[in-house]
């Protein structure tokens, strides 16, 4: 197993063909800026992955809170076993890359011996190679892309470096479509609660301060979200008991 440094590739490791690569780079900075979601981003990430790397599988793991993994897109249920081993176990390439920010190459899985378990796991499954690049931005960890090959050392510089361009890509690319999915609900809980505020004013002719005072009580009483209060009263025209 390599423990490689998270330095940017330079355009001399490049594969042979780079007119190809600024091609299809390109190409998945279009579909990803088009991508509706996070969900719908990953996926765009991983399917050119199978494209333009050498590998057999691949996936994105994401962090979400608590030090937790989600695993929104992978190209095989051999992938999202493979994570699923590491997320409940809390050992593996995928958390060291995630803790560390560091890339994380494992050569063999039938000689590895730094996660004895996951790679006598990994290997049952047919898998020999695995590269997992760190998902980063200036405001943190945000993933892991892994990939994934039947082939021993199957990744080399070139697919190094090429994974380490397309983690930039997708680090971007999932950081936009997940602020722009918080700002898309924060407006929506914003319009959720004034229709809810705008009940009590007129049931209880109460002004807005104290409408608002008492959605936020209840909120705190019952354990739920201001949010889900809201829509509770929207549709029951009902606060929780």
């Amino acid at each position: 197993m390599d423990r490689l440094n998270h330095t940017a590739p330079t355009a001399s490791v490049l594969p042979v063909e780079p007119a190809v690569a600024a091609t299809r780079f390109a190409e998945l900075a279009v579909e990803l800026h088009d991508s509706g979601g996070v969900e719908e981003t990953v996926e765009a990430v991983v399917e050119f992955a199978l494209q333009a790397l050498d590998c057999s599988y691949a996936g994105i793991a994401l962090a979400v809170r608590g030090r937790r993994f989600e695993v929104p897109a992978v190209t095989d249920p051999v992938v999202a076993a493979i994570y699923e081993s590491q997320v409940a176990g809390g050992k593996g390439p995928l958390v060291e890359c995630m803790a560390g920010h560091v890339t994380v190459r494992v050569r063999d899985t039938a000689v590895e011996e730094r996660w004895p378990e996951w790679a006598e796991r990994v290997l049952g499954l047919g898998v020999r190679s695995v590269l997992d690049v760190p998902l980063t931005t200036a405001a943190g960890a945000l993933g892991v892309l892994g990939l994934y090959s039947t082939e021993v050392d199957a990744f080399g510089a070139d697919d190094e470096a090429i994974a380490h361009i397309l983690a930039r890509h997708a680090s971007i690319a999932v950081a936009t479509a997940r602020h722009e999915a918080s700002m898309a609900a924060a407006v929506d809980a914003r319009k959720l609660v004034g229709q809810a505020m705008g009940i009590l004013m007129e049931r209880f002719d109460v002004d807005g301060d104290r409408a608002f005072a008492i959605l936020k009580r209840y909120s705190q009483d019952t354990n739920t979200k201001l949010r889900d209060v809201a829509q509770q009263l929207i549709e029951t025209r009902q606060l929780p008991r």
